[in-house]
């Protein structure tokens, strides 16, 4: 017997509350569906979902089932830069999760459709769905379409901070605001809401081909539509997630986010989300499976193209073609076959024939997008996860975006303790070549986690600067960013890490093919390693505990609950 029926059985109220929301009677002995999902008016990202859930609730009723819809809206990474509003956001990716435990648990469902597009909203509903082990299916959102020229959104930071040396005039500036974002849909470029909308489909928990179609297509309405009958399908099955994703799974999305060159708020998501399913994987796992990884992809912000041509060139199942060698086919899928038979099926179905007909518009092949796997840009992944006597617990880099220049480098270290300070220093031309600048108590235990975005962007979009400094931060950067940036690095300076002892100076040595971070001398002259200890030790004795910002809400449980950022700052 489905949950849902003996829940009725022992509930005997439910059925009149559920005929008062507007059930009709022979919908109570249907298999239950929560179409849960972040729609809302807060974002482009969400702000088109609520027709993909009506489609996905219309493919429920004609396969038999019942769809209740359920919200719980995300925020906006891009509203919330410039202020204290992106401190919210990576702590918005728990209580969304607990939302849907919340939704999910004190009504049970016989199953579920879970619908979102972006950086928290995506791996916030993976989390969810884990933790309710229901059978489940996955419907992402899509990317919007890009604006004239194809202009899309993460080129907007570097044009600001052009506008504010006076690179451009505001008019210019006013343009590319105003036309970034032409249509609803997750931004259009490999940022973090991207690349988790194709770690959903890399783990097998989508319909295959689905992950990151433009928005405005009918082709994600279909799968819209699709997902919902599979849904009741896994239902009468009970074929549920923790059936279906594995270590294997896992590391199958890993290899996929090296060929991507996804965005390094994957490592605090993937660990939280893998958590969830009971399932260790941290940092070491990224860098061990990057490694030898081939990265194929040519899409903004390390490549040409707008997020919409991965779809055009095959998406992910194009990607999987291409580095199947490298992948566990024999894994579990929410279609009821395996990858492999996925994969397969695929190329009989006229889906890549269909893809590569909106390439023929720009004039271009598929491997201008997605190259094959023996032509691949690097075969070394596309992070690296650095430690040393600064990062103990490890840093990451998306080295594919960093000029090859800050491979290996000796830098001299100028520290600030939060972003608006750093980047009033950059504007200001206080920051020179060879400097490291560093950004500090911006970790999840000390303000949230936020994204240190402006800061990246006026560094990447200065000539003079991006190929002869670097940002290395306890904070993370956004999906988007370009450039030397250093981030996640752990233990936080709020933790007493490393990174809280570091003086005007001090000489800081990154070297990303041997994964080294470390502070190598002292106030400009290098030591041993045995005396650099000796110094920090002792400005140790003099560090005044770090005092938390937040007194009571939301941050302030989140701040106090956070694990370190490379273990998936999730709260424990």
């Amino acid at each position: 017997m489905l949950k849902s029926q003996k829940l009725r059985e022992i509930a005997p109220e439910l059925d009149p509350l559920r005929l008062g929301t507007g059930w009709k009677l022979e919908d109570l002995s249907k298999p239950q569906i929560i179409i849960e999902s972040t729609f809302g008016d807060s974002h482009p990202g969400s702000g088109h979902l609520l027709e993909l859930v009506e489609k996905a609730k219309q493919g429920i009723q004609e396969a038999g089932g019942f769809g209740a819809r359920y919200f719980t809206t995300d925020i906006c990474d891009g509203e919330a830069q410039g202020h204290d509003g992106i401190n919210y956001s990576l702590a918005s990716r728990d209580m969304i999760a607990n939302m849907i435990e919340i939704h999910a648990n004190a009504t049970p469902f016989d199953g579920g459709v879970f619908i979102a597009s972006c950086d928290k909203g995506m791996p916030a509903h993976l989390m969810g769905l884990a933790r309710v082990n229901i059978p489940s299916i996955v419907v992402t959102g899509g990317v919007m379409d890009a604006g004239p020229d194809l202009l899309t959104l993460e080129q907007i930071g570097a044009y600001s901070a052009m506008y504010e040396r006076g690179e451009i005039p505001k008019e210019k500036f006013e343009f590319y605001k105003h036309h970034a974002c032409p249509s609803c849909g997750a931004c259009s470029f490999m940022g973090t809401a991207s690349t988790m909308q194709i770690m959903a489909e890399a783990l097998g928990l989508t319909l295959p081909g689905s992950a990151l179609l433009p928005a405005t297509s009918q082709d994600l309405r279909d799968f819209a539509y699709r997902a919902g009958k599979q849904a009741v399908w896994l239902a009468k099955h009970d074929l549920k997630p923790r059936d279906i994703v594995t270590m294997k799974s896992f590391e199958n999305a890993i290899m996929v986010h090296a060929a991507i060159s996804g965005s390094t708020n994957s490592l605090l998501h993937l660990p939280a989300i893998a958590k969830e399913f009971g399932i260790d994987i941290d940092s070491d796992t990224f860098d061990r499976l990057h490694r030898g990884a081939h990265y194929l992809l040519d899409i903004r912000p390390a490549g040409r193209w707008p997020a919409q041509f991965f779809y055009y060139a095959g998406g992910v199942p194009m990607i999987m073609e291409q580095i199947k060698s490298m992948l566990h086919l024999d894994v579990m899928t929410v279609t009821g076959k395996t990858l492999g038979e996925n994969l397969e099926d695929l190329k009989q179905s006229g889906y890549y024939e269909k893809c590569f007909k909106n390439l023929e518009k720009y004039g271009i092949q598929r491997e201008d997008v997605i190259r094959s796997f023996d032509n691949a840009f690097g075969t070394d992944g596309s992070i690296a996860i650095l430690k040393g006597n600064l990062a103990p617990e490890g840093a990451v880099v998306k080295h594919t975006v960093v000029p090859k220049e800050m491979f290996e480098a000796t830098l001299v270290a100028r520290p600030f303790n939060c972003e608006e300070d750093a980047i009033a220093a950059v504007l200001s031309h206080q920051i020179q070549p060879g400097d490291a600048v560093f950004i500090r108590y911006e970790g999840p235990k000390g303000s949230g986690m936020p994204e240190m975005f402006y800061t990246t962007e006026a560094i990447a979009s200065d000539e003079t600067l991006g190929a002869s400094i670097a940002l290395i931060t306890d904070g993370r950067f956004s999906g988007a960013s370009k450039g030397p940036a250093i981030g996640h690095v752990s233990p936080e300076a709020a933790d007493g890490g490393p990174i809280a002892l570091v003086e005007d100076g001090d000489l800081i040595e990154i070297n990303i093919p041997k994964r080294i971070l470390r502070i190598c001398g002292i106030h400009g002259q290098k030591m041993s390693e045995e005396d650099i200890q000796k110094v920090l030790d002792e400005r140790r004795k003099h560090l005044k505990p770090f005092q938390s910002q937040y007194k009571d809400g939301v941050l302030k449980v989140f701040s106090e609950r956070a694990v370190s950022a490379m273990k998936g700052g999730y709260m424990k």
